[in-house]
């Protein structure tokens, strides 16, 4: 320090020291070295090359950021991206089976009794009700109260009632059935949401109740349920297809959009021996006589001797359009109820009895009223009578049951059994029809009491109408013996027509044994208990019956023939079970198989007889 100035000397610029100046003009950057130092020439570089550091590091983060997206899109649009297109198109596909039509029933001549007819449903999912939005509607409604406002006045409902049924959780409601197609289109047009039009198959049956009985009738979902539609329903019924479609919010298929259908496939068309008129015929020929006698219920049976069903009348037939109560007892009670046929049978015994050559039709025999079993049991005719002189043909045609067990004794248990077997009893026919009886026909082990001589008369033994019918149709064709049937044959759904096989014939008695049994029974309605079952014009053979019911009680009344009895063609039963005013076949079965019969045979155009009948004696003297 100077004494003179008392202050520090300024040293020379460049002698090693610092000046004041310079030290306090030097900026203060970076970390200080120990001793309170800065290092010189050293801040300006290290503040670059953080900044460097910095947007390297940001750079790289960005690469692999940007890396990471570009590899993901590359995975979406090339690797996966075709999976995830299925998988959004899937989503938006909707799948719906479309019905192939059920087959057509029709009579002989192509008469239809069963078609069905195209008719819509309306159904909603309404959980998609929700998403509509107005469009199109004049108040602007939306939701359920904007899909009703439009669905109603095409429904022929109001609004707020069809509001409330489109209002849920649930994704399958029906709204409406039996839609015609043309508002079915309309309805397919609005689009609207949730909305779906589904094709269904309506069963109409145009006859109404006739052959209504045989027809029968199916479900909501077109399976068959009693008759024809039941038993052949795996003939009639199509073959369902598949429909499927890409589909929008509402679920209305889109405009362009992908779909693919496998076609449904109409069901076959069944073609039956069925003669509608004649059908008709009988059916109103059985239910004047029920109303006239009082009785509980009856059928008619008319066929050919080949077997073929013309028609098969119940006097509860019912219309299959609105079956209502009639469902529960739909069955056809030409097939399903058994009862003992009576002295129709004696037919069988008599036949029996020619061909095992027991019996001729002009034996004699002297005849009481009753006759008294080895057992001690007592079996009568139908009425008090003195000893007559008949004939076997006599014995037949005044339906004689102790004349009947006279020569019938003749043959042993066995025989009687094997004969009423090979006609059939005690097992079904064959026929289409479902709930068919066999009957009962029991073996001669389990024949009890006077059984072995009361099966000769139509006793013991039980038969459905058709069973004995055809009992006489063998006689009609010469002692062969055609099962009934009723289909004739099938229509593909190409238009292919392919006949049914003809049922097998197996012979039962010769040709010889049943002329005779045929010219037995004209005697019966030429002069015998059958006088009532006449045709002008016509030759007619034929047998009255009446058996006693136990279980319910009452009576039988039945009568059975064939026409013409020189060229025998038609065959015709007339049962009818408990009539109050009168219980003889004759009296009351016999008149319904005239009118039946003679309308049969100018409707298939049947030429009258020509020379009369030489017919066996029926008395002696």
């Amino acid at each position: 320090m100077s004494e003179r100035t008392g202050t520090v000397p300024r040293r020379r610029p460049g002698t090693g020291g610092p000046t004041r100046d310079r030290v306090a003009a030097r900026p203060v950057t970076g970390a200080v070295r120990a001793g309170g130092r800065l290092p010189a020439g050293d801040a300006a570089p290290r503040t670059v090359v953080a900044s460097r550091g910095r947007m390297v590091a940001l750079v790289v983060t960005l690469a692999l950021v940007l890396s990471v997206f570009v590899g993901r899109l590359v995975y979406v649009q090339g690797v996966a991206g075709p999976e995830i297109a299925a998988q959004a198109r899937a989503a938006r596909m909707t799948q719906v089976s479309t019905l192939g039509a059920r087959g057509e029933i029709t009579d002989a001549d192509g008469v239809v009794l069963a078609s069905s007819v195209e008719r819509y449903r309306v159904v909603v999912n309404q959980n998609q009700v929700a998403a509509y939005k107005g469009r199109g509607s004049a108040d602007a409604l939306s939701g359920a109260a904007g899909v009703a406002s439009q669905l109603a006045p095409l429904l022929g409902t109001s609004p707020a009632e069809l509001g409330g049924r489109l209002v849920g959780d649930r994704g399958y409601v029906v709204v409406a059935k039996d839609v015609l197609p043309e508002v079915a289109r309309e309805i397919r047009a609005l689009r609207l949401d949730g909305i779906v039009v589904e094709r269904v198959a309506d069963r109409v049956y145009p006859k109404g109740a006739v052959g209504g009985n045989i027809v029968g009738f199916v479900n909501s979902e077109g399976v068959g349920l009693q008759g024809l539609e039941y038993a052949l329903d795996g003939e009639l019924q199509g073959t369902a297809g598949q429909e499927s479609y890409e589909r929008g919010r509402g679920g209305q298929p889109l405009p362009g959009g992908a779909g693919e259908q496998t076609p449904a496939r109409d069901g076959r068309s069944v073609r039956l021996t069925l003669d509608l008129d004649l059908q008709w015929k009988a059916e109103e020929a059985l239910r004047n006589q029920v109303a006239a006698t009082g009785a509980e219920t009856g059928t008619v049976v008319v066929m050919t001797k080949d077997g073929r069903v013309l028609a098969l009348a119940d006097s509860t037939a019912f219309d299959p359009n609105a079956p209502g109560d009639a469902a529960a007892d739909a069955l056809s009670r030409s097939v399903s109820d058994a009862f003992e046929p009576g002295s129709t049978s004696k037919v069988v015994t008599m036949a029996a009895a020619l061909e095992e050559g027991v019996v001729q039709p002009t034996e004699r025999f002297q005849v009481a009223d009753r006759w008294q079993t080895p057992q001690g049991e007592t079996i009568k005719d139908s009425h008090d009578h003195p000893v007559l002189k008949l004939t076997a043909t006599g014995i037949f045609a005044e339906s004689s049951n102790v004349g009947t067990v006279e020569f019938g004794q003749r043959l042993t248990k066995q025989q009687r059994y094997d004969y009423m077997a090979k006609f059939g009893f005690g097992q079904r026919t064959g026929i289409e029809m479902p709930g068919e009886t066999p009957g009962s026909l029991r073996t001669p082990d389990k024949w009890q009491g006077r059984d072995e001589y009361a099966v000769m008369f139509g006793q013991a033994v039980s038969v459905n109408a058709l069973q004995a019918a055809s009992v006489f149709a063998t006689i009609a064709n010469g002692g062969v013996r055609v099962a009934p049937h009723m289909v004739a044959g099938y229509t593909d759904a190409d238009g292919t027509y392919v006949a049914k096989d003809a049922p097998e014939a197996t012979r039962v008695v010769s040709e010889q044994t049943a002329a005779s049994v045929l010219s037995m029974m004209e005697s019966v309605v030429d002069d015998g208990t059958g006088t009532n079952a006449a045709i002008p014009g016509y030759r007619v053979a034929g047998k009255t019956g009446t058996a006693q019911r136990f279980n319910p009680s009452g009576y039988t009344s039945s009568f059975i023939g064939v026409a013409p009895a020189d060229d025998p063609q038609i065959v015709t039963a007339v049962i009818l079970h408990n009539p109050r005013t009168s219980t003889y076949g004759g009296t009351v079965a016999a008149p319904v198989f005239a009118d039946v019969t003679g309308y049969a045979l100018q409707q298939l155009g049947i030429a009258p007889s020509g020379a009369a009948p030489t017919l066996y004696p029926a008395t002696w003297e």
